[in-house]
């Protein structure tokens, strides 16, 4: 099967809209739709890494589905590969002041290299059915210890931020600072669902490896499934509430299946009806996903040494804007387009030479 141009588009423009929520001009002045939900319920903002995470399922099952013969080579290059990624968000969350004391473990590319690590074990090791089998039984096992288990002298179902089952457990098995205090959106309870994440993402891989379908059937498949699976996840929400913050298992049905839609009009458009002119951005993005990740998380505080006037780039940025009269949120949203561009303008340069680091 030649290469999916429509997932990697998918996964560039991802990893392009990760870059933008992350790094506004200024945290006091963003538009809606550009934060996470305060709490229950989901904002485009919520969808991004979920995506990334149901991306990485799929790209398991399309790299790893000849290799399924328990090469111990191979197994090696997994682990390796995880805790690469695992130490890289340690060395975001030290750079650049390396404050081990207030060290926090968990994060963004922790959880993905956990993901990762299960997911391909699983995949390995098991058959589509199979895969099918435990990720319904992870969302239904989290679904079950979060609603009915009682904790800590509370009442079982409570899912106030910092006052449920997943940040209890959280606060004797994660080690250092928590991002929230008293809980982490990233601990290491809540990454059971975001594994069915991952398989929700191998499944699909695997509709689209089918050697028996047509990709026009793949994609109507990838559609189908994935308007039912949003369908469960929203009506899920109204006795387990779509929660990105404790990664809820209707916030799994309801992301994994938009993600699946999403995957099949991208495969539609690009791969079915090569509609390749301007998928470039995603392209240079999405070849060097994690290493874009990575320059944004370090050049992000480079910018904020003080060079011009005592200020950093990304205060004077903001200073200035709004000193002419622009309206502060649409700064801060402009700060955020621009730093994304000085990141693909970066990663272009690999992208140009055909350097594609493996991380």
């Amino acid at each position: 099967m030649k290469r999916l141009l429509s997932l990697d588009f998918f996964r560039g423009l991802t990893i392009a809209a990760m870059i933008i929520v992350n790094d506004p001009g200024s945290w006091s002045h963003v538009y809606a739709p550009l934060r996470h939900a305060e709490w229950n319920g989901a904002t485009p903002t919520d969808l991004v890494f979920p995506f990334f995470l149901f991306i990485v399922g799929v790209s398991i099952s399309l790299s790893l589905s000849k290799r399924k013969n328990g090469d111990l080579n191979l197994y090696t290059k997994i682990f390796k590969r995880s805790v690469i990624i695992f130490l890289l968000g340690i060395f975001l969350a030290l750079f650049p002041k390396f404050d081990f004391e207030n060290l926090r473990v968990v994060g963004v590319l922790q959880r993905i290299a956990i993901v990762y690590f299960i997911c391909a074990l699983i995949f390995l090791n098991t058959n589509f059915k199979s895969q099918l089998k435990i990720g319904v039984g992870l969302v239904v096992f989290y679904w079950i210890t979060m609603m009915f288990v009682p904790f800590n002298g509370s009442l079982a179902g409570t899912l106030e931020p910092g006052n449920n089952l997943a940040a209890w457990i959280d606060s004797f098995i994660v080690p250092g600072r928590m991002y929230q205090g008293s809980w982490d959106p990233e601990g290491f309870y809540s990454t059971i669902p975001a594994i069915a994440s991952g398989i929700s993402g191998m499944l699909s891989g695997t509709i689209i490896l089918s050697k028996t379908n047509s990709l026009k059937d793949k994609i109507i498949s990838l559609f189908f499934w994935g308007s039912i699976i949003l369908i469960i996840g929203y009506f899920w929400d109204y006795i387990f509430p779509i929660n990105k913050h404790i990664w809820t298992s209707s916030y799994v049905l309801y992301s994994s299946g938009l993600a699946m839609i999403i995957l099949a009009i991208s495969t539609w458009l690009i791969d079915e009806k090569n509609y390749t002119s301007n998928i470039k951005i995603g392209l240079v993005f999405g070849s060097n996903a994690i290493t874009a990740y990575v320059l944004h998380g370090i050049v992000w505080r480079l910018f904020q040494i003080p060079v011009i006037n005592g200020l950093g780039f990304q205060k004077f940025w903001m200073d200035t804007g709004i000193g002419l009269g622009l309206p502060p949120k649409f700064v801060s949203l402009d700060w955020a387009i621009f730093y994304t561009f000085i990141i693909y303008l970066l990663i272009y340069q690999l992208y140009k030479r055909k350097i594609f680091i493996k991380v």
